[in-house]
């Protein structure tokens, strides 16, 4: 049997690649053991193993939604997993350009200097 912390980190390896979760994995201690159980199983074992939109929709989301709330420490690791997602730089741009509208020019601003410093780390041109 399946627990959802299988699912969640077969999802998460699927989407963030096996060296970020294995590093995670190896960081791990007592004492945030707990909350990583709690994101593999809630965030990549329910919601990211969903399949009523796309792992690219939900990538495009996730970095809008981590721009406009200004939690921008995780948008490498997003733009990364985006080459695994499908999502491209152009629509990625584009969740950006809705951020500035919704939800401030500086929050989109920054992250588009994270993306671009990101996808030139990863050889994307862009």
């Amino acid at each position: 049997m399946t627990t959802r912390f299988d699912t969640g980190i077969a999802v998460r390896r699927e989407v963030l690649g096996d060296a970020h979760v294995d590093r995670a994995e190896a960081n791990k201690s007592d004492f945030d053991a707990p909350f990583q159980s709690m994101i593999t199983e809630g965030a990549w074992g329910t919601l990211w193993a969903d399949n009523t939109i796309s792992r690219r929709d939900r990538s495009l989301l996730t970095l809008a939604l981590l721009a406009a709330t200004g939690n921008f420490e995780e948008i490498p690791m997003h733009i990364r997993a985006s080459q695994n997602t499908g999502a491209a730089p152009d629509e990625i741009l584009q969740a950006f350009l809705h951020v500035a509208v919704y939800a401030g020019v500086p929050k989109a601003n920054h992250a588009i200097k994270l993306a671009k410093a990101t996808f030139a780390e990863m050889g994307v041109d862009i």
